[in-house]
């Protein structure tokens, strides 16, 4: 993944942001918090994370949003998390499931038939309204569509990957079952706040909630999926 720093002053305290797929920093770069340093990370097509940075910080604040929060999660659940302070908004620990995630067939369904103009309506249907909307092409990320739809695919193959892929009929549910409990005892990861949005049309709500029922703090919202308020209050 991009580990991309936006501030870098040799601050003390960290304000480390997971954002969701097909993101970069663009949307992100009027946002200018005090004291901290601030790095966004991005691109998960690989999932590696270059954990030395953290040894700098005696503080971190972590926000993660949509498919970041399973990123995040996946950092956190192999590091001390003594001086981490961890938030999740609008996504899951399991972003591909049934119950707890994006339903497979939905997904499947976004990346079989994601074209340039589908991808455009995808990002309408993460605001609140047209208005939200508006805003967020003028500051739309600048990726190629082509990477954001390989991230899209190597997403899914990566997660199957570690929790196996229970959709696929070959594969003995013994065999599924001892994947997820191993997943499970390595990366399970319960955030300190989950803030949930009820206007959220990517990830459905009622799955976040059955995802997030461990949190420390559980805090429903009026936001979609994408809601700019939110993310100023949040990474201030």
């Amino acid at each position: 993944m991009k580990q991309h720093f936006i501030i870098k002053n040799n601050q003390k305290h960290l304000l480390l942001f997971f954002a969701g797929w097909g993101m970069d920093e663009t949307p992100f770069l009027t946002i200018h918090p005090t004291d901290k340093d601030w790095m966004i990370c991005y691109d998960y097509r690989s999932l590696e994370f270059d954990a030395i940075i953290l040894q700098e910080y005696s503080e971190i604040t972590l926000i993660a949003w949509s498919m970041g929060v399973w990123a995040g999660s996946l950092i956190l659940s192999q590091i001390p998390g003594d001086k981490i302070t961890s938030i999740s908004f609008n996504g899951s620990t399991h972003p591909i499931d049934d119950q707890e995630g994006i339903p497979l067939a939905t997904y499947q369904a976004t990346l079989d038939g994601l074209t340039p103009a589908s991808l455009q309506k995808f990002m309408h249907r993460m605001c609140q309204d047209s208005n939200a909307y508006k805003a967020l092409m003028e500051i739309t990320p600048r990726r190629n569509f082509e990477e954001i739809k390989d991230e899209l695919k190597r997403i899914k193959e990566q997660y199957f990957e570690m929790c196996g892929d229970y959709s696929d009929e070959s594969i003995d549910d013994k065999v599924i079952d001892d994947m997820i409990e191993k997943y499970i005892d390595k990366y399970e990861y319960n955030y300190d706040y989950a803030l949930i949005g009820k206007n959220d049309r990517i990830i459905p709500p009622e799955n976040q909630e059955i995802n997030h029922e461990e949190a420390a703090n559980l805090i429903i919202t009026d936001c979609a999926h994408y809601d700019e308020p939110m993310f100023r209050f949040l990474l201030q």
